[in-house]
C-alpha cells in the first residue's frame, strides 16, 4: 500500500489541513437527513487509496454494496488526502463527496468537535447498532471526540515487531525467541549490530524518531500511560511513563552508536514503501512496523526469514506483554451532503458487514476492524499475521488520545523527544513539563 500515508508521518502531515478543518464548520452534528434510501440515487465516496491493487479492493467492495443495495450507485474518487477533504468540506456544495474516509486518526478530534463530519448518533440509534457488541474498545475511542461520535471505523492497523531470523541465528540469538522486555531488546540489538567503518554492515534496530515507525506514539503504547488528566489538561509531565519512555529511547541510541552515527546511516535507507526498504536489504535486523509489512516484504522478494512479535514492553510490565499501537482507517458522512441516509446505507455496509470487512482485509492485507470479522473463519490469516490480530484483540493495546485541536499536541511532545534523543535537551522533567504547559495552552486556544 504504498499510496497509504506513512503512519508516522500521518501526524506531521496533517498539520496543513488542521486549519482547514477549523473553518469547516459548516455542517451540523443535528441529523437533518431526509432523502429516502431506498429511492433510486446516486452518492460520491472519496478515500485515500491509489495503489492499483487497493483501488481494485475499493471497487469490489463497492461493487458488493450496489449488489445489496441496486438503488444506490456510488461514484468512488481515490488518492484523497485530508487536505482535498478539508477544502472540499470547507466550500460544500454538490461538487463534493457524500461520504469520506480518512487515514488520519489523530484528526478525529478535529473532524468531530468542528463539526466537519456529520454525527452519526442518530444513525447508529435508528438502525439499533451495538457499538460494544460490533467494534473493539480502542476503535471505538479513536472515532469519536468527547461523546460525539462523526466516523466509524473501516479497518485497522496493528504495529509490532518484525525481525531477521536469519540474522538471529547468525548472531546466535534464538530465531523463536524474540526479547519481550525493554532491557532484553537492548541486548539483542546490540547482538546484531555489525559496525563497519564510522558506519553500519547492519544495524540491530533504527531507534531514531525519523526511523520510519519509530515515532513517539508507537513507543509509548509499550509503557502504560495517560496522555490527559481527568480535566483534559496535559498529563506528560506527571505521568512517569513519559519520562521512562524517553530516558529509555536515548539509552538505546547512545548504546547503538549515538545520533549522529545512527541518523547518518539512517539517510542511506530506501523508501519506506519501496522494495529498497532496509528491513528487505538487511540494513536492519528489526523493525518496529504494521501487518502491511508481511505484504511488502513478500514483494520484495527478501531472502531471510522474517519473523514477527509484539513489541518488546517495560520490563516492569511483562504481564501486558503482547500489546500494541492500534490505529487505522475511518468513514463518515460530508454534513452538506443532501444524501446522508443512502451515505449512512454506504458507510453501515463497509463498516459493519462481517463479508464486507472481511474481504476488504483480506484484499489489502489490514486487521479487519469488527469483532465478528476477527473471528471469521473467511478471514485469510497464516501464524504471523495472526500476531497481529492478537495485538488488535489484546485489552492492553492503545492508541492516541483525541483532542480538539487534531495531532498537535503529539507534534508538540515529538518535538521535545526529537532535541532529547540529539542532546540539545538534557533537563528532561523541565522539559516536559514546559511541553505540557504549551500543550494545554494549545488547546485551550483551539476551544
Amino acid at each position: 500500500m504504498p499510496a497509504r500515508p506513512r503512519r508516522a508521518a500521518v501526524a506531521l502531515a496533517a498539520t496543513a489541513s488542521i486549519a482547514l478543518f477549523a473553518s469547516a464548520c459548516t455542517g451540523s452534528t443535528e441529523n437533518k437527513a431526509s432523502d429516502d434510501p431506498n429511492a433510486k440515487t446516486s452518492i460520491t465516496f472519496w478515500h485515500g487509496w491509489a495503489a492499483p491493487s487497493e483501488v481494485k479492493a475499493i471497487e469490489d467492495n463497492i461493487a458488493r454494496f450496489e449488489k445489496a443495495h441496486p438503488n444506490i450507485k456510488v461514484k468512488v474518487v481515490g488518492g484523497i488526502n485530508d487536505d482535498k477533504l478539508g477544502q472540499a468540506l470547507r466550500a460544500g456544495g454538490s461538487n463534493g463527496p457524500d461520504v469520506v474516509s480518512s487515514f488520519t486518526t489523530s484528526n478525529v478530534g478535529k473532524f468531530c468537535a468542528s463539526g466537519a463530519l456529520t454525527d452519526l448518533k442518530p444513525f447508529i440509534e435508528k438502525d439499533k447498532i451495538d457499538l460494544d457488541k460490533t467494534f473493539p474498545k480502542v476503535l471505538q475511542e479513536y472515532t469519536q471526540f468527547e461523546g460525539k461520535r462523526c466516523s466509524l471505523p473501516l479497518l485497522s492497523d496493528a504495529y509490532g515487531l518484525y525481525y531477521n531470523k536469519d540474522a538471529f541465528k547468525k548472531a546466535g540469538l534464538d530465531p523463536e525467541a524474540p526479547p519481550k522486555t525493554w532491557s532484553q531488546f537492548t541486548k539483542v540489538a546490540k547482538t546484531l549490530t555489525k559496525a563497519k567503518g564510522d558506519s553500519y554492515e547492519q544495524l540491530g534496530f533504527m531507534p531514531n524518531y525519523l526511523g520510519y515507525e519509530t515515532v513517539v506514539e508507537h513507543y509509548m503504547s509499550q509503557w502504560d500511560h495517560t496522555y490527559f488528566d481527568k480535566d483534559g489538561k496535559s498529563n506528560i509531565a506527571r505521568d512517569p511513563a513519559f519520562a521512562e519512555m524517553m530516558t529509555y529511547q536515548k539509552s538505546l541510541v547512545d548504546a547503538l552508536g549515538g545520533f549522529q552515527k545512527l541518523d547518518k546511516y539512517r539517510t542511506t535507507f530506501g523508501d519506506e514503501w519501496g522494495a529498497k526498504h532496509p528491513f528487505h536489504t538487511g540494513q536492519v535486523a528489526m523493525q518496529l512496523d504494521g501487518e502491511w509489512r508481511l505484504n511488502f516484504a513478500k514483494n520484495a522478494k527478501v531472502d531471510f526469514e522474517v519473523g514477527v512479535a509484539p513489541m518488546p514492553v517495560a520490563d516492569d510490565e511483562l504481564a501486558e506483554y503482547g500489546k500494541g499501537y492500534l490505529s487505522g482507517t475511518i468513514m463518515g458522512i460530508a454534513p452538506q451532503s443532501k444524501k446522508q441516509n443512502a451515505a449512512w446505507e454506504l458507510v453501515k455496509y463497509m463498516t459493519t458487514d462481517t463479508e464486507a470487512v472481511v474481504g476488504f482485509a483480506n484484499d489489502i492485507g489490514n486487521v479487519p476492524s469488527t469483532l465478528e470479522a476477527l473471528k471469521s473463519p473467511n478471514l485469510k490469516v497464516d501464524d504471523r499475521f495472526k500476531v497481529f490480530l492478537d495485538i488488535a484483540r489484546h485489552p492492553e493495546s492503545s492508541t492516541m488520545t483525541g483532542a480538539v485541536n487534531g495531532p498537535s499536541y503529539q507534534e508538540t511532545l515529538s518535538d521535545l523527544a526529537h532535541k532529547y534523543e540529539k542532546g540539545q535537551v538534557t533537563d528532561l522533567k523541565k522539559g516536559l513539563a514546559d511541553t505540557a504547559a504549551q500543550i494545554d495552552r494549545d488547546i485551550a486556544a483551539a476551544k
